[in-house]
């Protein structure tokens, strides 16, 4: 078309072009591809996929101004290739074309090809084009890196399809791993506290009264439970310490006693806790043998843990998921360090205290991993290989993000901020060892900040190789 520029971005990929096209084609791909660093939601979609005439609503960002997206789907190919165009959005014009190809050499390859024309396209400054070009590559970079990883981790995990149950599916996590299960070939119920959507695989359950519509729930694999309180919003009132508790212990406990009394019960029961379990360790290593620790939310962990009790005595495999500090721009304390950084705080208290991170990316794999892992059962410390300082953290976000830091967040501060929590969470640290998630046979996307802290910030650039 007279006036557009073309953009291309290819890669190859280990795996079959028909593995590469089924990804593509399964609920969850758009989410996927997704950079983290982008601020783009998915706000609707159809459920037919990639078929000719479906639809997507996207909110995108161009800097600070939110901006509706409406993507069309042309034509699609199976096994060869699929278009979408925008039908309403911020271009004159966007034509994206994905086309798959056999490599020859056992692998396939993508070629991403997307015609544009930009608003007011001549009275553009050259400045603007540069920038939208250095961001279309920054962008394709990021989707094929993710999408050559989520395959890596499908070849090893996903040989078959799985039903699964899961838990907080709203919560940060559970966005995130949705997309990932579906885009692997697996089918997801979600559980809600809401009457569930007309032809929807939603579950309604009350955790706190004790309530989960069994009668609509069909025979599932495995359960992954998430749900609970947001431990890190708030003040810890009494009322929040009561909600944190209950929610935990409540739901965990009525999960595991209807997975028990299941005529055909699943196979495996992954329960999220947190590495909160051991307290402050100081730089003590902990591995899972370490004993709780002494204060509020090591009590809760304790508890939570407990309540898996009834699937553990049914027989059904428990991995018990010590869950460290996860990293993603979406919320949590990526995004509080991140506001940290914006008033030139470069540490909490002495910044001594130990981060057992890992990155969002890397946290949903080892779902998955701890699903159909046989090998896994109990208590499992999930979190990258190397823990590190909060201000070696702060330090290295900072330097992703090009932010001067010469302020320290004194103690005092952080307490008037927030109460209780600043001694058991902000200023306390936990060093763990993750040995035995490693000796599963679980491998790292992001085993170090230096690989992990562009893939979420979007500075710097992936290992990827471009054809």
């Amino acid at each position: 078309m007279e006036g557009t520029t073309l953009f291309i971005w290819k890669s190859r990929f280990d795996c079959s072009v028909t593995e590469l096209y089924n990804w593509h084609a399964r609920p969850g791909a758009l989410e996927r591809l997704i950079p983290p660093w982008e601020d783009t939601w998915v706000l609707a979609r159809n459920r037919e996929g990639i078929r000719p005439g479906t639809k997507a609503r996207l909110r995108v960002h161009f800097g600070p101004i939110p901006l509706s997206w409406h993507a069309l789907h042309l034509s699609d190919e199976p096994g060869r290739s699929f278009c979408d165009e925008q039908s309403r959005g911020p271009f004159a014009f966007w034509r994206h074309q994905h086309l798959f190809t056999d490599s020859g050499d056992g692998g396939a390859i993508l070629e991403d090809r997307i015609e544009y024309r930009m608003l007011f396209h001549h009275f553009m400054p050259s400045v603007l084009k540069k920038h939208l070009r250095q961001r279309l590559e920054n962008t394709f970079l990021s989707r094929h890196a993710t999408l050559a990883a989520d395959l890596a981790v499908h070849r090893r995990c996903s040989k078959h399809p799985l039903r699964f149950l899961v838990s907080g599916s709203g919560g940060l996590l559970g966005r995130e791993l949705l997309p990932f299960l579906t885009t692997g070939g697996h089918e997801v119920w979600s559980l809600v506290r809401r009457v569930p959507r007309a032809g929807s695989r939603e579950i309604y359950w009350d955790p706190l009264q004790g309530e989960i519509d069994v009668g609509r729930l069909p025979e599932i694999d495995g359960i992954i439970h998430l749900a609970g309180e947001n431990v890190g919003q708030g003040r810890w009132t009494a009322e929040k310490k009561r909600r944190i508790m209950d929610s935990r212990v409540k739901g965990t406990s009525l999960l595991a006693r209807t997975a028990a009394s299941l005529p055909v019960k699943p196979k495996v029961f992954v329960s999220a806790s947190a590495i909160g379990c051991y307290g402050n360790s100081g730089s003590q290593w902990v591995g899972e043998e370490q004993p709780y620790g002494s204060d509020f939310i090591s009590e809760v962990c304790r508890c939570w843990e407990e309540a898996v009790r009834p699937a553990m005595e049914a027989g059904i495999r428990t991995p018990l998921l010590r869950i460290g500090v996860v990293l993603t721009p979406k919320g949590g304390a990526l995004a509080q360090l991140h506001s940290a950084l914006h008033f030139g705080i470069g540490r909490l208290g002495n910044g001594e205290q130990y981060v057992s991170w890992i990155t969002i990316d890397d946290m949903i794999s080892a779902i998955l991993h701890a699903a159909v892992c046989p090998k896994l059962d109990g208590p499992v410390n999930v979190a990258a290989p190397e823990p590190v300082s909060n201000k070696i953290l702060m330090a290295a976000m900072a330097g992703c993000l090009g932010s001067r830091t010469v302020l320290a967040a004194p103690p005092w501060l952080l307490r008037a901020r927030f109460g209780e929590m600043a001694d058991a969470a902000v200023l306390a640290g936990c060093r763990v060892r993750t040995d035995l998630l490693q000796g599963s046979g679980f491998s790292f996307r992001h085993p170090t900040l230096a690989l992990g802290l562009p893939h979420l910030l979007g500075s710097g650039r992936e290992q990827e190789k471009k054809e």
